[in-house]
This record gives C-alpha cells, sequence and structure tokens, in this order.
C-alpha cells in the first residue's frame, strides 16, 4: 500500500508537529510501505517455548517514540539499498544493558513489538558496567557502531542461525568485515540482570537472547533497516 509520510508520521504521533524532524531530513513524498563475551554453546529452545512476550503497543505511546523520526530519516536517506519498508529495528545504545532496548518497528500496522534485551560490544564498556560509552568502525575494536544497518543473508555460525548486516554510514561501513551480525547468545537474559545489573557484552553484533532469535530474524528479514543509536 501506499501511505503519504506526513500522513504516517501524523498517524502514529498524533500531530505532525509533534514529531519535527531536521529541516530537509525527510521530504513529503509517496513511500511505499509494502502491507563479557561468552562462547559456549547456545540453547536451543523448545519448539513450544515463547518468544517475544506481550502484545505491539501504538508507535505513538512507545518509548522509541523521540527516536523515530531519525529512524525515518535514515530509511530515506538509504532507501538505494532498503528494499523492504515494513519493518525496521532500533536499538537505543544509550540505555543501559539491563534494560529491554532493541526495538522493532511496524511501520505499516503503526505498532512496536515488546522491546528485547541486545549486547553492546565490550569495546563500547571496557569497564563491564553494563553502558555503552565508546562506539567505533574499527577492527579489533570489539565496539558497537552506531548507524545504519542493512539486514543481510542468515548463515549459521559459531552461535547458530545468524543474519549478516551491511552498514551504511561512515561510522559503520566495516560492520561486514569486522563480522558484525544478530546472533543469539546466553548472555543475553534476564536472570543475569537480577544477578549482576547487566548482562554479558558481544564483540561489537547485535546478539539477542536465543529464545527470541528465530523471530528477531524473522521479523527483520533481509533489506530492511537496523538503526542504532545513543
Amino acid at each position: 500500500m501506499m501511505i503519504k509520510r506526513r500522513q504516517f508520521i501524523g498517524a502514529i504521533a498524533g500531530t505532525a508537529a509533534s514529531l519535527a524532524l531536521p529541516r530537509g531530513a525527510v521530504h513529503a513524498q509517496d513511500v511505499d510501505l509494502p502491507g563479557g563475551t561468552f562462547w559456549g554453546t547456545v540453547p536451543v529452545p523448545d519448539a513450544d517455548t515463547p518468544v517475544i512476550q506481550g502484545e505491539p503497543v501504538a508507535i505513538a505511546r512507545s518509548g522509541i517514540l523521540p527516536l523515530v523520526p531519525r529512524a525515518l530519516a535514515a530509511l530515506d536517506q538509504h532507501s538505494a539499498v532498503i528494499a523492504v519498508r515494513d519493518r525496521i529495528g532500533i536499538v537505543d545504545f544509550s540505555q543501559p544493558s539491563r534494560e529491554a532496548r532493541f526495538h522493532i518497528v511496524d511501520l505499516a500496522g503503526g505498532t512496536v513489538s515488546a522491546p528485547l534485551l541486545v549486547a553492546h560490544g565490550k569495546g563500547s564498556d571496557p569497564a563491564n558496567r553494563g553502558i555503552a560509552e565508546h562506539f567505533s568502525n574499527q577492527l579489533g575494536s570489539d565496539a558497537s557502531s552506531r548507524g545504519s544497518f542493512v539486514t543481510g543473508e542468515i548463515y549459521f555460525g559459531k552461535h547458530g542461525r545468524s543474519r549478516r548486516l551491511t552498514g551504511l554510514d561512515p561510522e559503520n561501513d566495516r560492520a561486514m568485515e569486522r563480522g558484525i551480525v544478530i546472533h543469539a547468545a546466553s548472555y543475553v537474559d534476564q536472570s543475569l540482570v537480577a544477578v549482576q545489573g547487566r548482562i554479558g557484552r558481544s564483540q561489537g553484533c547485535f546478539a539477542v537472547n536465543p529464545r527470541v532469535i528465530t523471530q528477531v530474524l524473522e521479523q527483520l528479514g533481509p533489506g530492511r533497516l537496523l538503526f542504532a543509536t545513543s
């Protein structure tokens, strides 16, 4: 279906003014919106294990509303390489790792799924405080990168089914070379938050709990935007 960008922004926020963007960031045009590092074994969830919990909420009532205009601007900026525009992922690295800060946004439906825990790189948090303080695009940094990524193919690696990412901005354009992907990791678990106040750290990848990896990989299939900010 075709949705006018201004109509869409107004619908998710109540008024277009409440989602004001930097001048020139989003154009009023038709947009097609089709309807601690741990290397152990990743546990495989049972087939009947529930995945993302909770009902989706309207974007206008979600905690990520302030980030949506920036993600939409990134979607427009990279429209030539982001082929699928029904859903996007937003990771808010300004939040500590104990918070569920990975959001999957259904742009066509105007809703956000229940947020998920996601790890940041140990190079971004060398003191292991659970807060991403530094970001890098350099090989060997083990740090997270900010910016826009486009999702790629699924492959099977040391963490099981994972999805490749290509960085689209100068601050993350070495993501493929660095092996930055979406994968599952057992150090991303609410039980660790209860014990130590934070989850574990990755080597810069977007690591999520094994119980939700299947749904994350399916909802953020190839050709979609993953936008990381802080």
